[in-house]
């Protein structure tokens, strides 16, 4: 499902560069349960932003389910919005919308019909427990509650990969780890999932850790079992 062949990115900052990732080799297959870790500053948030096409490499090429993401804003915005479901650290719910129309939302840029927008939003807050929340606020809601918000609305795409980023940062360990559970329902389901994490406490409760460093990928474990030495970086 995900291809990535000697990836880097460069930022330019006036005369100097900042290399985030180089050289970066990575393969996720559908229905793998992938948890990325590693150090503020070691490129995570980097390369989940080239996972999620939310940004571009500046060097290598990524495929994802056989799409060549060098291409168009547009283009990209449309692989993004139908493939990927998003879960943020601070949820990134609108405050003023219900719970409801929060999970609405990504359908509606989509174009889709309204009535089929409101059942599909209903179902997937069912599925997170929440049928009985649908018309208050985010504001009324605990952390915990926003967090499934935010999973249901990153279900209610259909994607193909749900992208978590530090979803249990903002979280107490009991609801972390309720959070956590559902992420391990979502994939025994069939969802491919990835969370980026700093915690390799966390980053345990996948079945399989990338742990990245200095922008580049230095192990690769499956199952508490080293796969590789990846690493290329002195």
């Amino acid at each position: 499902m995900i291809k990535m062949n000697k990836i880097g990115k460069i930022y330019n900052m006036g005369k100097n560069k900042y290399i985030a990732l180089k050289d970066v080799n990575l393969s996720i297959r559908k229905g793998e349960f992938v948890a990325i870790v590693g150090p503020s500053g070691a490129g995570k948030s980097t390369l989940m932003n080239i996972i999620g096409c939310l940004d571009t490499a500046t060097e290598g090429e990524y495929i994802l389910d056989d799409l060549d993401t060098k291409c168009s804003d547009n283009k990209l915005a449309e692989i993004r919005n139908s493939k990927i479901g998003f879960i943020f650290q601070n949820y990134n719910l609108l405050s003023k919308i219900s719970v409801l129309e929060n999970v609405e939302l990504p359908l509606e840029y989509m174009g889709i019909e309204s009535k089929e927008i409101r059942k599909r939003a209903i179902e997937c807050l069912k599925r997170v427990g929440l049928e009985t929340h649908l018309k208050h606020k985010p504001v009324e809601l605990s952390g915990g509650q926003k967090q499934r918000v935010a999973i249901a609305r990153a279900l209610v795409t259909n994607p193909q990969i749900i992208l978590a980023d530090e979803p249990t940062g903002a979280l107490d360990s009991k609801t972390g780890q309720e959070v956590l559970e559902m992420l391990k329902d979502l994939n025994n389901e069939g969802n491919t999932i990835i969370l980026i994490t700093h915690d390799r406490d966390i980053a345990k409760e996948a079945k399989r850790t990338i742990i990245i460093k200095d922008g580049c990928i230095k192990e690769d474990i499956l199952n508490d079992r080293q796969v590789k030495e990846v690493s290329i970086c002195n």
